[in-house]
């Protein structure tokens, strides 16, 4: 899979059913931080800071979850966690107005 350009994340990781041992049985590419460890930051940051260092450790992209705020993206970013979603960046949208908001329309290179 991972030839073919597809990764493995585990998400959520830290709770429910998030076992270190997946560190070790699959090949995975992103382990991906839960919102509970994000809420908390910058105050209680042992957790997120421990994910963080043991994502970099294993060679892993980190990606953070829930965040909501400027001070708790500082602090991921000051960490180098340098991807994350959460409300602070946009509320869910239907797809239409995504499109709109996000994505870029690429002029057509038909007939060039």
């Amino acid at each position: 899979m991972q030839s073919a350009g597809f990764g493995i994340a585990v998400d959520d990781f830290g709770t429910g059913y998030s076992s270190l041992s997946y560190l070790r049985r699959l090949p995975l590419t992103t382990l991906k931080i839960d919102r509970a460890f994000i809420s908390e930051l910058p105050g209680n940051s042992a957790i997120a800071s421990t994910i963080l260092t043991l994502g970099k450790q294993l060679g892993l992209q980190i990606i953070a979850e829930g965040i909501e705020n400027k001070q708790q993206l500082d602090w991921l970013e000051s960490h180098g966690c340098g991807i994350g979603q959460g409300f602070y960046f946009s509320e869910p949208l239907p797809l239409a107005e995504f499109e709109k908001r996000y994505v870029v329309a690429q002029p057509s290179k038909v007939g060039l």
